[in-house]
């Protein structure tokens, strides 16, 4: 079962990197910008309010289609982290040359 569901795991936890981030930052406040200009231009137009409600609704919806899943093109500059160095099981902290425990 774990072979399974281990495909919906790695899809769902959402790894992105920090260009990744900075990027649905900016998606999100420009289509928010955007679809709210949209819809107060559509709800001026047609001098209706629920127009307006709902077309600000759906450029909402979209800006979340958009930037809430972990979508591929989000995790193009992964971080090479660095490993432990040594086998040592607790190698202490060294300050200045001192052990420190």
């Amino acid at each position: 079962m774990d072979e399974l569901l281990a495909p919906l795991r790695d899809a769902v936890e959402g790894q992105i990197d920090f260009h990744g981030q900075h990027l649905a930052e900016l998606l999100c406040t420009i289509l928010l910008i955007i679809s709210g200009a949209v819809s107060f231009f559509v709800g001026y137009i047609y001098k209706d309010i629920y127009l307006t409600l709902w077309s600000g609704l759906a450029g909402t919806l979209f800006t979340a289609l958009v930037v809430v899943p972990p979508w591929p093109f989000y995790n193009q500059n992964p971080e090479k982290w660095l490993g432990s160095k040594g086998g040592k099981a607790n190698p202490g902290i060294v300050v200045d040359g001192v052990k420190v425990q």
